[in-house]
């Protein structure tokens, strides 16, 4: 009967990306002057946010306009403009961040843009954004070494708001994108606010904890965050990158701060594709990690996962805590429950699922569901 369970799931999770192609067709009948000809993307939920897409990159075609070609799926979309990275998407014409825009793909559609101006034009102009992480975020290290990757990276660290007062030792959540967490003045859509929570959760007599957040590599992110190849991104490095966190950063953040280290004080999480390496992350190192928030999981970007998990699920004793939207793609909610499926049925882990019906792939709304997490995750 579970062979024939796992087929049953297996031939299900492999037939979302087997539905009727659509054409859309995205054509921008305005560019900014300045930035005219340089190379325009199109990155949305639809490539996993990559700011350089080759696939979604415009040409101009025979009446000079920027036209791009796409064959999707009938869904749900978000995107934005971008000139090949996140630091030159588009933005309103007096900088202000745009929405993400959005399309409910159901035909053959043509869509006109029109792009007012580039995030990276005021940033030129020295226009300082504000930084909101606060007193109690501390940068550890701006090139802290990745030896399994042969890079560096920044490390982020909220400390308790009793840290210094005291001398108690706390357990440690470990996050991925560490630019998103903190600070508004380094995130690329706003920040998830974990250290305002925190600290609000504190005066409220929540148990504490220490996290670390880790800077995402926009060159590398779809890659170290995966441990399955996935199209043309290049070799995976999930199992390195979840090697460095266990292997090298935890020692470290151990050794420098008063850290309870057992399993049961040790956690991880992130969203998207943050939230897919969270989730191999318990399954690679379940005597490390006893616990995991997995917001927005893009289980798109790693079919193989389906087949992998049922022979490490006994092994899963963690609480995992799962969040999606209802708004981000048709598939989110769909695959992310036929991963709950599993574990519920193979697994003694502890799972708890939350669904926005409403909810967008963004930080607004992983900000709002963290308070549940954590408080979920630390009070027990």
């Amino acid at each position: 009967m579970k062979s024939i369970f796992f087929l049953f799931i297996f031939v299900l999770f492999c037939s979302i990306n087997s539905y009727p192609q659509l054409s859309i067709t995205l054509r921008i009948v305005n560019v900014p002057a300045k930035h005219k000809h340089e190379p325009i993307y199109a990155a949305g939920n639809f490539n996993n946010w990559v700011p350089a897409f080759p696939a979604g990159h415009f040409s101009y075609n025979t009446d000079s306009a920027l036209i791009l070609h796409l064959n999707l799926p009938k869904g749900k979309y978000e995107y934005k403009i971008t000139r090949g990275s996140w630091d030159k998407v588009e933005t309103r014409s007096n900088g202000d961040d745009v929405s993400n825009r959005v399309l409910d793909l159901s035909s053959d559609t043509l869509i006109q843009l029109n792009l007012e101006e580039w995030k990276d034009d005021f940033a030129s102009k020295n226009i300082p954004r504000k930084h909101t992480a606060s007193p109690n975020v501390v940068v550890i290290d701006t090139a802290f070494p990745i030896p399994q990757l042969n890079r560096t990276r920044r490390i982020w660290a909220y400390l308790p708001a009793d840290y210094k007062a005291s001398k108690k030792k706390y357990p440690v959540l470990y996050m991925h994108d560490g630019q998103e967490l903190f600070d508004a003045a380094t995130s690329s859509f706003g920040e998830w606010g974990i250290d305002e929570c925190l600290d609000t959760l504190f005066l409220k007599g929540t148990k504490e904890c220490i996290v670390i957040g880790i800077d995402n590599s926009s060159t590398n992110r779809l890659t170290e965050y995966n441990p399955y190849p996935f199209r043309q991104y290049g070799k995976p490095e999930g199992n390195e990158y979840v090697d460095f966190i266990v292997r090298n950063l935890k020692p470290y953040i151990d050794k420098h701060y008063r850290t309870l280290r057992t399993k049961q004080n040790t956690f991880i999480a992130g969203s998207s594709m943050g939230g897919l390496i969270s989730l191999i992350a318990v399954m690679q190192y379940p005597k490390v990690f006893g616990g995991a928030g997995i917001f927005s999981p893009a289980f798109w970007t790693a079919p193989k996962l389906i087949k992998d998990l049922p022979g490490k699920a006994n092994k899963l004793h963690e609480r995992l805590f799962f969040y999606a939207g209802g708004s981000e793609s048709d598939e989110m909610v769909p695959d992310m429950k036929k991963i709950e499926s599993i574990l519920k049925d193979l697994s003694p882990a502890v799972t708890i699922e939350y669904v926005d019906p409403a909810g967008k792939h963004n930080q607004t709304a992983w900000r709002k569901y963290f308070p549940l997490f954590i408080n979920w995750l630390l009070q027990r």
